[in-house]
């Protein structure tokens, strides 16, 4: 038997105001195709199908036609939802599309959800966990000490008669770290993981009773338990954190029970998303502007602010998503300790020297009134500072 693990897909997402929307429904037909010449009989979909809680209507069609693709191929699907999604419009049409083998789990219910399919070899159990937090699980099983998601997890799935001599495999999306603890981030989950740090984390152990874990929910591929737990990581790059990340789908072969071989297929995009850097001159010369249609984040070297800089390189770099400089300027405010500044100085004359390190002119009294008055509205500062 053979499964794509794809994971945030993070249909509708916008990147920089770029909508993603044609670069999906590219990179999607292209996971189609891999799907065919590979004799796929299924594909994993670990959460976060769309960005948004209420996804927009051009994203719910992008998907629909995925899955009407899918279905013509006779492609079977186990999907789950993740933060990202909204339980209920996840659901919607889910038992319709059963009857189609497209099988949706959107929200836990108190027992995993599992659909088992047979090959030569026997069956095949696949189990789906939506997006679980550790207050949910109470909810079912309020005579257990759950604080954690990690004890969450371990209690649905100790609840689970899961039988060990059959090959099982599971769908989540979850915070999942290996014996090492250390899992490389990148993407919008970067900093949300980040702020709850160990509560969210997951030990890899607790999935031992399978042959095959297909995570999502990290935006970088990467194993996390030998080939057998892994993130597919997303299927196309959405930030800057991302930029060096080979993005891939694995393709899943179960033989006979204990036999599980991944192979990484490379995913091209209709846009790679690059970063550049240089100085203005550089960076524009003809040599330089290899696939101009590309997302192109740059990082100009020039020490003197360049005026409309951003306009200049849209003229050859359409897709640019942002400018900004590293130069002595930038180094010099990357060195300051701002502790001590913020002891010493007030925040109107930290703002002056901010922008005389930036610029290399004094900021002018109608800039510095506009900066004081929305620095008052955040409350970090009051505006008579």
């Amino acid at each position: 038997m053979k499964l794509i693990h794809l994971g945030d897909l993070h249909i509708g997402k916008s990147v920089n105001d770029y909508s993603m929307i044609e670069d999906q429904r590219y990179i999607l037909d292209q996971i189609l195709e891999i799907g065919a010449e590979r004799e796929i009989d299924g594909i994993l979909i670990a959460g976060d199908v769309y960005d948004k809680s209420v996804p927009s209507e051009e994203a719910v069609r992008v998907f629909d036609r995925f899955l009407c693709q899918m279905a013509e191929r006779k492609m079977k699907a186990f999907i789950i939802s993740g933060n990202h999604d909204s339980d209920e419009r996840l659901h919607f049409g889910s038992g319709l599309f059963a009857s189609h083998d497209i099988y949706i789990a959107s929200k836990y219910e108190g027992a995993l959800s599992r659909q088992t399919v047979e090959d030569e070899h026997g069956r095949v159990n696949i189990y789906l966990l939506p997006f679980v937090k550790a207050s949910q699980v109470r909810h079912f099983f309020p005579e257990q000490e759950i604080d954690s998601y990690d004890k969450a997890v371990r209690t649905v799935i100790e609840r689970e008669d899961i039988d060990v001599r059959e090959r099982n495999i599971l769908v989540a999306h979850q915070f999942v770290a290996g014996r090492s603890g250390e899992v490389e981030l990148a993407g919008s989950e970067n900093a949300a993981v980040q702020h709850v740090g160990a509560v969210e984390k997951i030990g890899a152990d607790c999935f031992d009773a399978f042959d095959y874990v297909a995570l999502g929910h990290i935006h970088s591929p990467q194993k996390v338990a030998g080939d057998r737990v892994r993130y597919s990581g997303s299927p196309l790059k959405y930030s800057l954190s991302e930029i060096c990340n080979e993005k891939s789908v694995p393709v899943i072969a179960l033989g006979k029970k204990g036999e599980v071989a991944v192979d990484l297929v490379p995913l091209k995009p209709f846009r790679d998303m690059r970063q550049i850097k240089g100085k203005m001159e550089q960076i524009l010369q003809k040599e330089h502007i290899l696939s101009p249609e590309d997302y192109i984040y740059v990082t100009l070297t020039d020490e003197t602010p360049i005026s409309d800089a951003m306009a200049i390189i849209r003229q050859h770099y359409p897709n640019a998503m942002k400018v900004d400089y590293e130069n002595s300027r930038t180094r010099e405010g990357e060195d300051l300790d701002f502790s001590r500044v913020a002891g010493e100085k007030s925040f109107r004359e930290m703002i002056g020297d901010f922008y005389q390190m930036m610029y290399g002119q004094e900021i002018s009294g109608e800039e510095e009134k506009i900066m004081m008055e929305v620095a008052g509205e955040a409350g970090v500062a009051d505006e008579a500072d």
